[in-house]
């Protein structure tokens, strides 16, 4: 139906009717077709619940040639993903290419950068440093022109409405395998086939991120993310999925506005 790979820039015509073909397919064909048709492909992962799926079956869809992984260390992460960063590897013998934020390798070097608890502060500023741009990095780093994310429609909010291959303002191809499962499709499949997991769920916590933005669940019957930005009811993405130009002038702002501060409170210490 289309070029293999696809020629880039894609038409709004020429997305439509991809759609169209991938909306109907399970999961394993659109990553099959990926795997053909997607130029440059990688999977940028956080080892979300459905991100560990798709890695799965792109083991056994294509064991000699999974897509690269990428993975956005925001320096907060919980121990126990860190650890299963590295389950992953062993298991399914694929190398996670790590990015942190420009210039830091330590919490502290951040903080020394931003301030401490910069999120609070400015929380789409905190996302476009720890996730925005590292993703940026790696995007030019490996020519990456097409990345498999872990969303999907159930899960709500902005992803409501998503579709199987989207595009996003850079001309990124952002491709969506399990785009239609339910939640409990995915705890299925993690169970009947074994797939690691991290060990921060089966201790009351529904979605893990950051710990500073990351809280156990309270009921049994909360959504799936629930635990995530708690106390934010109108954030659902953290920045990766948000226009990225936009983000790009804010941070910059921000950035000379930090500089700025910094170089007048090491005036005032030179001077007292």
């Amino acid at each position: 139906m289309t070029e293999a790979p696809l020629q880039l820039p894609l038409d709004t015509e020429t997305l439509e009717a991809i759609n169209d073909h991938l909306r109907p397919l399970e999961p394993q064909q659109i990553l099959q077709w990926a795997l053909t048709h997607l130029p440059g492909l990688h999977q940028t992962t956080a080892f979300g619940l459905t991100g560990l799926v798709a890695i799965d079956m792109l083991s056994k869809i294509s064991p000699s040639s999974q897509p690269p992984l990428v993975f956005m260390d925001t320096l907060y992460h919980f121990p126990e993903t860190y650890d299963l960063v590295t389950v992953v590897e062993k298991r399914y013998s694929v190398k996670v290419n790590v990015f942190k934020p420009e210039g830091c390798t330590t919490v502290q070097d951040f903080e020394k950068k931003w301030g401490e608890k910069f999120w609070e502060l400015d929380e789409d500023t905190y996302d476009f440093a720890v996730k925005v741009e590292p993703a940026q990095r790696a995007y030019q780093e490996f020519n990456i022109r097409s990345i498999i994310t872990g969303r999907r429609a159930s899960q709500g909010g902005d992803r409501a409405s998503l579709q199987p291959l989207e595009v996003d303002t850079t001309g990124l191809l952002k491709l969506n395998p399990l785009f239609a499962w339910t939640f409990s499709q995915v705890e299925a499949y993690v169970r009947d086939n074994d797939v690691p997991r991290n060990a921060l769920l089966d201790q009351g916590y529904k979605s893990v991120g950051d710990w500073h933005s990351t809280v156990k669940s309270e009921g049994g019957d909360a959504g799936e993310r629930a635990g995530r930005w708690a106390d934010r009811k109108d954030k659902t993405e953290c920045g990766l999925h948000k226009d990225y130009f936009a983000m790009k002038r804010k941070a910059k702002l921000e950035a000379s506005m930090a500089a700025e501060a910094l170089v007048a409170n090491n005036a005032v210490a030179a001077a007292a």
